[in-house]
């Protein structure tokens, strides 16, 4: 087998691959022979069925099987002869030519590039320092509190934080347009689940009042049926229901499990996990930094192909989400584009990772996975049971060795670069301050 490796780009080659024609005839009449012995046809009996036949039959299909064999055999030779590690998969074409002896094949393909770790000791990450105070649980049980909220009836004009339920028709030149009319419709006020005009037009409206108004949908709005139109609607309010929080008192703390409803034990147990989600979401702004410090510090060319494929993989995983949310994704536009940017980060990451494992010895120990398994049981009712389900299969902990693998590079990088303790105010850190 001749072998010729062309250069196309950075990460881009193609091998030409030649097969000699009688090996693969050789191959083709071995397989049918054994093929033979076995094949059943009306009229024989097992294993007396004409060669012929059989190859009149199964001949294409072997041909096919053979000849895809040979082809990747040929090329694994080749990367292994060229020693080039391959990303992704090679795109193979039959190449025309006179020779009867042999077929050739082109195969182009990309391969790993070469991953040249950067300085990392002149970034600087912020470590966020926050402060979990009587403050930070009194927001956190009015957050509970908006959770388990009821509404009743209210004999007075609606406003920000009333349920209203209206009955409304929509139409455009006349016509009523998809999604344009629904009766017995609740939403509530200020949530954003509806366009500005339309809640604007719902504000200040009493029980039994109608009105009609125009409301013109934004030229980027989702359903693009409507998207820079204007509609005339019809509205009725039926009902205004004004919200009622749940007091402060032992019904409340047994609803949060708090079996006895002892208020001093209730705030003791939301401190708690007040600590825990802002030791989860600090921890989360360190990985963020880190992982940005290693990406910005070793710039990096990814191979086309893998990003590819992580964008379908991406795409994939958005469509089961949204699909899990009871959406009819068939309808939605999906593109593996839109997933490119994220993609390509993904890709960089993991191979600034792989090499930074390999160079600095940061493979996760199995002491480690076990205690990060045990972390994530116990949020589950029983914890030694979930335990024993992850290790019933060694492929189930290949996310925890991940996220593992991940805790030691963070560790890695904050042990080289400057770290800096930045105060930051609880809202800020868990998304309530704008």
């Amino acid at each position: 087998m001749a072998v010729d490796v062309e250069t196309i780009s950075t990460l881009e080659r193609r091998v030409t691959m030649a097969v000699a024609v009688e090996e693969i005839e050789r191959q083709v009449d071995a397989r049918l022979k054994k093929l033979a012995r076995d094949v059943k046809m009306p009229g024989f009996r097992p294993g007396k069925v004409p060669l012929k036949l059989v190859a009149q039959q199964y001949g294409t299909q072997v041909r096919s099987e053979v000849l895809g064999d040979a082809v990747q055999n040929a090329f694994s030779d080749a990367m292994k002869q060229a020693k080039l590690r391959v990303a992704g998969y090679p795109k193979i074409e039959r190449k025309d030519g006179a020779n009867e002896k042999s077929l050739e094949f082109s195969a182009t393909f990309e391969i790993y590039p070469e991953v040249k770790l950067g300085d990392v000791s002149a970034a600087t990450i912020e470590r966020p320092q926050v402060s979990v105070d009587d403050a930070a649980v009194d927001k956190t049980i009015e957050v509970l509190r908006k959770q388990r909220v009821r509404y009743a009836p209210a004999a007075r004009a609606a406003q920000a934080g009333d349920r209203v339920t209206v009955d409304f028709e929509g139409q455009i030149d006349g016509v009523v347009f998809p999604g344009g009319k629904a009766d017995g419709f609740a939403f509530v006020l200020g949530e954003g689940r509806m366009l500005p005009e339309f809640e604007k037009a719902v504000t200040g409206m009493s029980g039994g009042e109608r009105k009609s108004f125009e409301l013109r949908f934004p030229d980027d709005y989702q359903g693009k049926d409507v998207a820079g139109k204007t509609a005339q609607f019809s509205l009725s309010l039926k009902e205004v229901g004004a919200p009622q929080l749940p007091a402060v008192d032992a019904e409340f703390a047994k609803s949060l499990g708090v079996a006895d409803g002892d208020l001093a034990k209730m705030r003791v147990e939301i401190r708690a996990n007040v600590e825990r989600e802002v030791k989860k979401r600090v921890d989360a702004r360190l990985k963020q930094q880190c992982l940005q410090t290693l990406i910005d510090a070793t710039p990096l060319e990814v191979p086309k192909s893998l990003v590819e494929l992580e964008s379908r993989q991406l795409l994939e995983r958005a469509a089961a989400d949204l699909q899990a949310r009871g959406l009819k994704i068939e309808k939605l536009p999906f593109d593996p584009a839109a997933f490119e940017g994220s993609a390509k980060r993904r890709v960089a990451l993991g191979l600034i990772i792989a090499e930074l494992a390999r160079a600095e010895a940061l493979q996760p120990k199995p002491a480690q996975v076990r205690a990060l398994v045990e972390q994530e049981a116990q949020s589950y009712e029983s914890p030694a049971e979930v335990v024993r389900w992850f290790y019933m299969q060694p492929e189930r902990l290949s996310e925890m060795e991940g996220l593992a693998l991940e805790s030691n590079v963070v560790d890695w990088v904050l042990s080289k670069a400057k770290v800096s303790d930045k105060s930051l105010a609880f809202d800020e850190l868990m998304g309530a301050a704008e």
